[in-house]
């Protein structure tokens, strides 16, 4: 199978994947609210299941470091987001619920470094802007069709178990074509070309230390994020101030991740000929989103949630994509483990201080979030003059 048509087939399992989980995250929010959830306890529970998602990646990244366990961890984790999500349709204990959307980004954390680490073997044959840029795109379609089925059904049923449980569906279907495609492609390592010049930055050393730039691009990443408002929170504003029904915010979250897939193509695009600098708007995108998404005008929030949608794209997948370039090869699970448990730290931190924020003063909350993306640009800046367009050193290497 060649390298495009793995990452092709890896897209289509993402892209069921993502109609279960994402459907279920598009009312995460108003549902846990509906139990009789507050505005801070969402904030933390969906901030908490981020950084779980992130955070554990340290572990799970550690194991992916080790080519025979890839596969392994790529299907429990998708196993355990299939299995979590539709069981959610079965329970009204908040407790229960909150447990539950816990273990779906538990299963994320499991298989996401390993599902990188493969994503980028297959990615050094095409670019790995373009590699992960395709893959995400793919990954929001479904992320598109979860959220509208979801809708569907709690628009004709009037509640939350209906939609949860149709989501068993898709998610049996991408286990079924993950399996398939492991029979396929067991060792996606090879794609690898064995002599891959390093990238600006990138340590020489495999077996030591992540070099400076990681760690500055860690940080710039994970101001971004401590600074990133929740959909949880921004779907609970909706449907609490009346602005939205329950039954549009999977439709709005469907048009989110719309704009997710195209952001990511664009950014990703941009990536593979401008390097880094297309990050630049991460922060800005950032800094907006509390000023429109927490508004009490419709259309404001309606258009805060979409740039949210935007930075989510760039962020998924640009993102990811620089972290190919700064890491050696060989401990690609372990970079992707330590890059996200930074930035999901992060993201818990600032969900909290979102909540409590939310609760005392908005204006005081889109103040903050500011201030913190200022200083993410301010780190950015120090990042980025280091940071080459990738792949410039293998041209530079093949023209002379």
């Amino acid at each position: 199978m060649t390298a495009i048509r793995f990452i092709l087939v890896f897209g289509i399992v993402s892209a069921l994947m993502d109609m279960v989980y994402e459907g279920a995250r598009s009312v995460t929010g108003p549902y846990l609210g509906a139990l009789g959830a507050s505005a801070l306890l969402v904030s933390v529970v969906t901030g908490a299941g981020e950084a779980v998602a992130l955070v554990l990646r340290l572990v799970f990244g550690r194991l992916a470091d080790r080519p025979g366990l890839r596969w392994p961890l790529a299907i429990s984790g998708y196993a355990l987001t299939a299995l979590s999500v539709p069981l959610l349709g079965i329970t009204d204990a908040l407790w229960v619920a909150c447990l539950l959307v816990l273990a779906e980004r538990l299963g994320k954390a499991v298989r996401s470094p390993a599902k990188d680490t493969m994503l980028a073997n297959a990615g050094s044959a095409m670019g790995q802007g373009k590699a992960f840029a395709l893959h995400e795109a793919l990954d929001q379609v479904g992320a598109l069709l979860g959220p509208l089925l979801v809708g569907a059904a709690l628009a004709l049923s009037g509640s939350y178990g209906p939609g949860f449980l149709l989501l068993a569906v898709p998610g049996l279907a991408a286990m079924l074509i993950l399996w398939w495609l492991r029979r396929k492609v067991p060792n996606p390592g090879a794609y690898e070309p064995a002599d891959i010049p390093a990238a600006p930055g990138a340590a020489l050393d495999e077996a030591g230390p992540m070099p400076r730039q990681f760690w500055l691009y860690a940080a710039f990443s994970s101001l971004t994020m401590f600074g990133y408002a929740t959909f949880g929170l921004l779907s609970f504003h909706l449907v609490a101030t009346g602005l939205l029904s329950p039954a549009a915010i999977p439709v709005l979250y469907a048009a989110a991740m719309g704009v997710d897939a195209v952001a990511a193509l664009v950014s990703g695009w941009l990536f593979d000929r401008v390097g880094l600098k297309v990050l630049l708007v991460l922060p800005v995108l950032a800094a907006a989103v509390p000023w429109l998404g927490f508004s009490n005008n419709a259309a404001l929030a309606v258009t805060g949630a979409l740039v949210w949608g935007a930075a989510m794209g760039v962020q998924e997948s640009t993102m990811r994509a620089g972290v190919a370039g700064l890491a050696p090869a060989a401990r690609r699970g372990s970079a992707y483990g330590m890059f996200t448990a930074c930035y999901g730290v992060a993201w818990l931190a600032g969900s909290f201080l979102i909540g409590v924020l939310y609760e005392y003063s908005i204006p005081a909350l889109a103040l903050t979030v500011a201030a913190v993306q200022a200083a993410a640009l301010v780190v950015f800046a120090v990042v980025r003059p280091h940071a080459g367009r990738p792949g410039r050193q293998s041209s530079e290497k093949e023209s002379s």
